[in-house]
């Protein structure tokens, strides 16, 4: 009974210190230190073996992913430093207009994430932008935040085929299975996400104006428009802007394409079965095409991949603590006891996977945690049970893209935290957008995946 309730402890102290802004790390290292005390586990077992080393330690997963984060990591910083991700969130301004703000802002994030831009770097491209559009169109912070993180944090991070988010490449990491798994059912969750989060965000804007609330502006507004471009001459064109991207997207899509037409050849094996090496090599591949295309990122290169480098850093450690406070969590008899109550649940696997992957992602507040943690603990018992690897990736994915944004999400506060804004202001819009809308399109697929299965 100790242990159960030390593990909830720990749970609430994690969200508790999160909200209070303490670093990710020092929040997770208290936390563990409560559960492993009321579980009676030995501190240097937590501290030494199950924290870093464990199959889901910390440390297990920064040298798995190390390469992957820093590949995207230093593509975002080129395409920032080049200007040509404000050369796409511009051109598209220019082509809808300020007053679809709100649209323009999940556009150009979804574009941007999809094409393996880190969504920090995409956070601070889009705010000092964002500074002139909600000036034109009178749009409150709170919702222009929400319009980032729908673009960035939802259908782009787990339902689109083909993207190199962390998310995709750990489900096909740990299932053998490549980017484009269950791939006609992500698309159709993606489109349901952004639909009905448009929907809803263009709804609370004509509310707000007709309560006559608008934008209000904040010191800090003038230090980030100071940040966006001052006129279009010095952008790129689209043509060029966009190209990177699409020269990564290509890569990763082309091994598919050759192996659909019955060519085969090792590498389009090797780009097959090792999706963090191949979709490294294809930001990789995308930020060369940056030297190439853009000039005034050439004398600065070598000084610019090395604050892509330590871009990558500051994610990584945040994310591989969470899985780490996870790899604590398993290891206790609470969990395990957790873990037998979801798998003897009478329900059909495909809604068990959809529950377990949610609740998993809730505690770690994070979807590449949850998900890393579904994958080494519950994914091998449902595949045991038939569900096919390439369904599992897909509905997996959708699954810890749900609760993954509470309030001691990483994410959220970083993005609240730029923005200048509090969870009272903001978080019911960004909960409805990336908690209620992607559970509510990952249940529809589940239940046609369900009917077709």
């Amino acid at each position: 009974m100790l242990g159960h309730l030390g593990l909830l402890a720990g749970l609430i102290l994690l969200i508790v210190l999160a909200l209070r802004g303490v670093n990710i790390l020092l929040a997770v290292l208290f936390s563990i230190l409560v559960i492993g005390l009321t579980n009676g586990m030995a501190l240097q077992e937590v501290f030494l073996q199950h924290f870093p080393f464990g199959a889901s330690g910390a440390f297990s997963f920064a040298g798995n992913f190390l390469l992957l984060f820093l590949c995207g990591a230093l593509f975002g910083r080129i395409m920032a430093a080049s200007h040509a991700a404000q050369g796409v969130a511009m051109a598209i301004t220019r082509w809808l207009g300020a007053p679809r703000a709100l649209l323009i802002a999940m556009l150009v994030c979804a574009l941007l994430t999809y094409g393996g831009v880190v969504v920090f770097v995409v956070i601070f491209t889009m705010y000092p932008i964002g500074v002139t559009l909600m000036k034109e169109a009178n749009i409150p912070r709170r919702l222009y935040a929400a319009a980032i993180a729908l673009g960035a944090g939802t259908f782009t991070m787990t339902a689109l085929p083909g993207t190199p988010s962390i998310h995709n490449v750990i489900a096909a990491n740990s299932l053998g299975t490549d980017l484009f798994a269950g791939g006609w059912y992500g698309v159709l969750a993606g489109i349901l996400m952004a639909g009905f989060g448009m929907w809803y965000l263009e709804k609370q804007w004509r509310t707000a104006i007709s309560n006559g609330e608008g934008y209000q502006a904040t010191p800090k507004d003038e230090q980030m428009a100071a940040l966006a471009p001052q006129g279009d001459a010095r952008l790129p064109g689209l043509a060029r802007s966009i190209a990177p991207i699409l020269a990564v997207l290509f890569l990763i899509v082309l091994p598919r394409l050759l192996m659909l037409s019955g060519i085969s050849a090792d590498w389009i094996s090797f780009a097959l079965t090792q999706p963090i090496l191949w979709a490294s090599f294809a930001l990789l591949s995308g930020s060369a095409l940056c030297y190439v295309l853009f000039p005034p990122v050439r004398p600065n290169f070598v000084k610019t991949a090395g604050q892509g480098a330590d871009d990558a850093l500051l994610p990584l450690i945040n994310t591989a603590a969470v899985i780490g406070f996870g790899g604590v969590v398993i290891q206790t008899p609470g969990f395990h006891a957790f873990a037998a109550w979801l798998l003897g649940l009478n329900l059909p696997d495909l809604l068990s996977v959809f529950i377990s992957a949610n609740l998993i992602s809730g505690i770690t507040a994070s979807a590449s945690g949850g998900l890393q943690i579904f994958m080494s603990s519950l994914a091998p018992a449902y595949l045991e049970s038939g569900v096919s690897p390439e369904l599992l990736h897909r509905i997996a994915n959708l699954a810890a893209g749900g609760l993954d944004s509470l309030p001691h999400s990483g994410a959220v506060i970083a993005l609240f935290t730029l923005m200048g804004l509090s969870h009272k202001e903001a978080y019911r819009d960004i909960f409805v957008v990336t908690v209620l809308v992607p559970m509510l399109a990952a249940l529809i697929v589940v239940g046609l995946a369900m009917a077709l299965h």
